[in-house]
């Protein structure tokens, strides 16, 4: 027999790979390499731009490697629309009180879809599924806003979009994966429906919470085309229409003649574009741990 001092060293065996697997490896590495290149480019030659001098953006050809002759000048044309700081306030207000009426809603319609023993359940899934295969079009959903007397307001841009049918359904489908035992547990001592919902299957879904709030969050920084036929005044404007407006503006600039403004109208097309992207990116770090865990949790069951 063995002491039991004896210390047993167990030498691990490097498992050796066929030739096959290899050249499969360096393939995938090739081509995710070529892959992160290929998105990086573009956004490296936008940002590189945009801190260029606007005479050397007219001159060069080809992508930018490093900003030539480093000016903010196209950002102080950007900064000097005075409607700028207007379009930021009124498009956080918009992401934050959307975006909070979005998740509300769709964890209220997920939690009934999810319910098994809900009268009409599957009736009204089918009902909510149909809406995003078949939609009425835009005359339609202007038609509906104007009848609910919600042109000309902010709210327009809120209510109409408080509920997105695939964002339900993904919530729906994480919801339906939590063991039924939880809920009835939880209603056994005493809980209701609301306790439930934000004690239980909120706590345990936080995941894909995490990721329908960056899907909603993305969509109101983002929109701009609702604003555009029912807003009214520009004190109301989203910044994504103000920036629509300056980029206008530039192209008519530069078809005048050579001054400051045409010269400078490229460059500000691409501060115009970081200014809009990069409050949006800063979201995404906090984000990115649930990203993929909430994706595949709402794609686990149909």
């Amino acid at each position: 027999m063995k002491n039991k001092n004896t210390s047993v060293v167990i030498k691990s065996k490097k498992v050796k790979r066929s030739v096959g697997e290899n050249i499969f490896q360096i393939v995938n590495i090739v081509l995710c390499g070529l892959l992160c290149l290929a998105i990086l480019l573009p956004v490296l030659n936008i940002v590189f731009a945009s801190f260029s001098d606007p005479v050397e953006v007219m001159k060069h050809q080809g992508l930018f490697l490093r900003p030539i002759k480093p000016t903010l000048v196209a950002y102080q044309y950007v900064a000097k629309n005075p409607n700028i700081v207007t379009g930021y306030m009124n498009t956080i207000f918009i992401v934050v009180v959307g975006t909070s009426l979005n998740i509300v809603l769709t964890l209220i319609g997920a939690y009934v879809l999810s319910r098994k023993n809900a009268m009409l359940v599957k009736f009204f899934t089918l009902m909510i599924v149909f809406t995003m295969y078949f939609q009425g079009g835009t005359i339609p959903f202007y038609l509906v806003v104007h009848s609910l007397k919600l042109t000309g307001k902010v709210w327009s841009l809120i209510f109409p979009v408080a509920i997105n049918t695939f964002n339900l359904i993904v919530m729906r489908t994480a919801m339906a994966s939590v063991p039924d035992s939880l809920p009835e547990s939880a209603m056994i001592d005493g809980a209701g429906h609301v306790r439930t919902l934000f004690s239980i299957m909120a706590p345990l879904t936080k995941a894909t919470i995490a990721v329908i709030t960056l899907y909603y969050a993305v969509y109101h920084w983002n929109s701009w085309f609702n604003a555009m036929i029912f807003l009214r005044k520009k004190s109301q404007y989203p910044l994504q229409l103000i920036l629509r407006e300056i980029l206008i503006q530039d192209e008519t600039a530069s078809t005048g003649g050579i001054d400051a403004l045409a010269m400078a109208s490229d460059t500000i097309k691409y501060a115009t574009i970081v200014v809009a992207t990069v409050p949006i990116l800063c979201i995404y770090p906090f984000l990115q741990r649930y990203f993929v865990k909430g994706v595949m949790v709402g794609a686990v069951k149909g």
